[in-house]
């Protein structure tokens, strides 16, 4: 992609600065400049329109953008004119945005990404509410999603929120807000969505050769489970494997608000395992793996910054690197030795961390604690991790509706996902 133009760079700091202002506080630094090759422009340096199928709501024709216009669906030889498909996941914690062109069938290559920690959630657990400045730091992120989104053609675009927009008794409020300041109509979506776009995202990452599997998802505000039964074999489509699944109302911010998540001694670690043991009780699908559970052919898949810190901290990395993480087995014993030890570590000591740092050190200890707690319940030899979720769902679920790999892609075309 070339550097962003200086029109359109000045424009995101522009606006940064600008709902930084009305919040009192600083403003964010500008985007960073990626020098990855730019698909699909409009000509002329005009901004072009962004689309949606009718599935997929995306950016919203009574917002400050143009009206949307709908694109042909089909992947075109040439890979400079593929079809461009967009997933935003605004999150409890986090603001993540994927833009992507469809390779070879089942897999496509990501063209721009976003991500920002923005804490929507923040409070939220004690006053059921979103709070002024989290929505600020939200609006701020999703307006440099929507200036990304309109960059681009887009060919199909699916933009959601989860559990603290689900939760909040201003979610609503927000999500107008949203649309009238940035002109994108995000989608609150259920429980059971979330679930299953968790299966779609990550599933190519269950053992071929496993009988049964349970996927999980520890997010800021909530925490999604899946049980796949593969003993009939796996299909390409893995989300219809679940014979059972659950969303437990806690989650990593949730959780450190409740019990803390800066000093945590040992009888507070103990005390978050065991409350969200008890919310796991009472989940009636729990057992529907049966003798399957602990055995040769069962393992768990997690998709979460929980378990991608895990991951970074048994590779020893002095710089977090999805492709060393996307993909690793850790032993039972590995997770036991790791969760000691970041659990016998100061909030400095985490702090220091590279693959935990200032933004996580707080809630790595509550991601800790839902990780064990699914262990307690469902005993595994091995954990799959991964760093894809509900982004690469949405890009998949997207791709298949609209029969993007009906045709051959392009044999030269790079595949990262």
């Amino acid at each position: 992609m070339h550097d962003l133009p200086p029109n359109l760079s000045a424009k995101l700091t522009e606006a940064e600065r600008a709902l930084a202002a009305r919040s009192g506080a600083e403003p964010a630094p500008p985007v960073a400049k990626s020098r990855r090759r730019r698909r699909g422009r409009g000509r002329g340096g005009a901004t072009p329109t962004v689309a949606a199928p009718a599935h997929a709501p995306a950016i919203s024709p009574d917002g400050p953008r143009p009206a949307l216009q709908r694109r042909p669906d089909r992947v075109d030889a040439d890979p400079a004119r593929m079809p461009a498909y967009a997933a935003l996941d605004l999150g409890t914690n986090n603001c993540r945005l994927l833009i992507a062109t469809p390779t070879r069938p089942g897999q496509f290559r990501v063209i721009d990404a976003f991500s920002r920690i923005v804490r929507l959630g923040e409070g939220l657990g004690r006053t059921g509410s979103l709070a002024a400045g989290a929505m600020d730091r939200a609006v701020a992120a999703l307006e440099i999603c929507s200036q990304k989104l309109s960059a681009r053609e887009i060919s199909g675009a699916r933009l959601i929120a989860t559990e603290a927009c689900r939760s909040a008794a201003n979610g609503a409020e927000f999500i107008e807000r949203v649309q009238r300041d940035t002109g994108l109509a995000l989608e609150i979506v259920s429980r059971e969505t979330e679930a299953r776009l968790a299966v779609s995202g990550c599933g190519s990452l269950v053992d071929r050769s496993a009988k049964g599997a349970v996927l999980f998802d520890i997010g800021g505000g909530s925490t999604e489970i899946a049980l796949l039964d593969l003993r009939r074999g796996a299909s390409r489509r893995l989300s219809n494997h679940i014979v059972a699944w659950t969303s437990l109302p806690v989650g990593v911010v949730t959780l450190a608000e409740r019990h803390g998540g800066r000093d945590v001694p040992p009888e507070v670690f103990e005390r978050m395992i065991r409350e969200v043991e008890e919310m796991i009780s009472k989940f009636p699908g729990a057992g529907k793996l049966g003798d399957l559970v602990g055995g040769e052919g069962f393992h768990l898949l997690g998709t979460s910054g929980t378990v991608t810190t895990l991951a970074g901290v048994q590779l020893e990395l002095e710089r977090y690197d999805r492709r060393q993480v996307d993909g690793l087995w850790l032993a039972s014993a590995d997770i036991d030795r790791l969760v000691g030890k970041i659990a016998g570590w100061s909030f400095e000591e985490r702090v220091a961390n590279p693959c935990i740092g200032s933004e996580r050190a707080d809630l790595v200890l509550a991601g800790c604690a839902i990780l064990e707690a699914i262990r307690r319940v469902w005993p595994a030899r091995t954990l799959r991790v991964a760093d894809r979720g509900l982004r690469e769902g949405l890009l998949t679920e997207m791709m298949v509706a609209d029969g993007v790999w009906r045709r051959p892609a392009p044999t030269n075309a790079r595949q990262t996902v």
